[in-house]
């Protein structure tokens, strides 16, 4: 069956310029963005039951933006003043550029990996381990993270400061796809939850990450479409050589 109308579960993208614009065009398919996530920070009150004190902590390490939307909000709310001799450790250049957003950018206090993976930067807070690190966390996460810095003995404590939770997309718009894009697990259980009784049939699922992917397989779907490959970095030269194939 050719695909004709796909449906992004990510917000629809800012610019024009987005490669998803382009597949639409060249393939003369439809392509909808409807997210099935949100992210919202945890109120203080939620934070304060964690008996966390970020004044002691002299580093942090973020993984993602939205740790760092999060992590400085919550700090707005909270009074606590973070001193420029803060640390930050990131995973990827982006995110550490991302900072700017709340505070001076000074490169002897931002540091980044090139891989987006921790292991990348163990190097790099290896040469500064006598600080004590705080790692913000969403509340669905995995102890990859604390079990690495504990295996280097690193002083350090996770800190839930976000949550993921469905969005309503059983809203009653047409729910009439050939395709859908998941990039998370939590977007893979908000199908499910908006959709208890969903019958994949002939509708092709595609994923960005190893994560997703084994969400989906755990979920009793079929996968159709895994990203990112040697061949396919990114999910939309994924998407766009599977829509080359598949709509011969």
């Amino acid at each position: 069956m050719k695909i004709k109308k796909i449906l992004v579960s990510q917000p629809k993208p800012a610019s024009e310029k987005s490669p998803y614009f382009d597949i639409a065009q060249k393939y003369g398919i439809e392509i909808d963005f409807r997210p099935f996530i949100m992210i919202e920070s945890l109120t203080p009150k939620e934070f304060r039951q964690q008996k966390i004190s970020i004044s002691d902590y002299t580093a942090v390490i973020f993984t993602s933006r939205h740790a760092i939307d999060h992590f400085f909000e919550l700090c707005k709310q909270l009074r606590v003043e973070i001193p420029d001799t803060m640390k930050y450790f990131c995973v990827t250049e982006t995110i550490a550029l991302y900072i700017q957003k709340y505070v001076q950018y000074r490169k002897r206090k931002v540091f980044f990996g090139n891989t987006g993976k921790i292991d990348d930067l163990i190097p790099t807070i290896l040469k500064h381990k006598t600080e004590n690190f705080f790692v913000p966390m969403s509340d669905v996460h995995s102890d990859s993270i604390s079990n690495l810095l504990g295996k280097y003995k690193l002083q350090h404590k996770e800190g839930v400061m976000y949550r993921t939770v469905s969005t309503n997309i059983a809203d009653g718009q047409p729910f009439d796809y050939d395709m859908l894009l998941f990039f998370s697990p939590s977007g893979v259980e908000s199908l499910k939850k908006n959709f208890p009784d969903f019958d994949q049939s002939s509708i092709k699922i595609g994923t960005f990450g190893s994560s997703t992917a084994q969400a989906v397989l755990n979920a009793g779907f079929r996968l159709d479409l895994e990203a990112p490959t040697i061949k396919s970095p990114s999910m939309t030269a994924a998407l766009d050589m599977y829509i080359k194939e598949n709509n011969k």
